[in-house]
């Protein structure tokens, strides 16, 4: 099995290895693991959707959540 380290897999999808390290940690990225203190996964690995919010819409969404409202 190939592996792909965060650097590589940063320029393969167009993000930040910071970005994809995060991904990883978040359990986002199927199959990745650590060695030592990298981030790996296997190379045919595809990008998973962007879910964060950039609409604004998230502010006060605990709140509401919590209370109930929307």
């Amino acid at each position: 099995m190939e592996i792909m380290t965060t650097k590589q897999a940063s320029k393969l999808w167009g993000v930040t290895s910071r970005r994809v390290s995060e991904m990883c940690r978040d359990g986002r990225i199927e199959g990745a693991y650590k060695i030592g203190t990298a981030w790996v996964m296997p190379a045919d690995t595809m990008k998973p959707k962007d879910e964060r919010v950039t609409t604004g819409k998230w502010v006060g969404y605990k709140r509401r959540d919590k209370e109930g409202q929307q």
